[in-house]
């Protein structure tokens, strides 16, 4: 399976805001380094508890294969459209009629495709994401995506390898996580 992100998450300028009041920074020079960091915070905070934070479109790749398929990605808002990729040549739409969808109560999405086509694989479409903005986050993982930022911020220069997330950051997220059989 491979995903890609269609349309990253809208960072609202209030975390950029809050991250700054927590470093104590007043000036806009380190804001694009800033918002680096609260971006691959919020990335670190995925791969930790399994949930993506804030709403995104993504696009996963599947085997066209007659079974039910669950998708990595959680928690799913929509499943938005299925295209077929075939060995050689363009996508092209799948029909409704060649696919069924289903949307679980936990935030797991899953696809059956009934007829691939000349497809060997498929693309799925789809938004996912516990939350539609920065303020709808909620308080811990928001609290432990500005402190992994601010930790990344000050530990910049240095050149002691530490654990990620840090302790207190992991604490904030545990209750989060999700963790899956392989």
């Amino acid at each position: 399976m491979k995903r890609a992100i269609v349309t990253p998450a809208a960072l609202a300028p209030a975390a950029l805001s809050e991250l700054k009041d927590w470093l104590g920074i007043t000036t806009t020079s380190d804001d694009a380094q800033l918002t680096a960091l609260l971006r691959a915070a919020l990335e670190a905070c995925e791969d930790f508890t399994g949930i993506m934070p804030l709403q995104q479109d993504c696009e996963e790749v599947l085997p066209a294969s007659s079974a039910w398929q669950v998708l990595r990605t959680r928690p799913v808002q929509a499943i938005t459209g299925l295209e077929g990729i075939p060995a050689e040549g363009a996508r092209f739409a799948l029909p409704n009629a060649n696919y069924a969808i289903e949307l679980d109560a936990d935030g797991g999405g899953r696809v059956l495709i009934s007829n691939p086509g000349a497809a060997g694989r498929v693309a799925v479409r789809l938004t996912a994401g516990l939350a539609a903005d920065w303020p709808s986050l909620p308080e811990a993982l928001r609290h432990g995506v500005l402190r992994l930022a601010a930790f990344q911020y000050r530990e910049r220069e240095g050149d002691r390898a530490s654990a990620l997330p840090p302790a207190a950051v992991a604490a904030l997220w545990r209750p989060w996580r999700r963790l899956r059989l392989a």
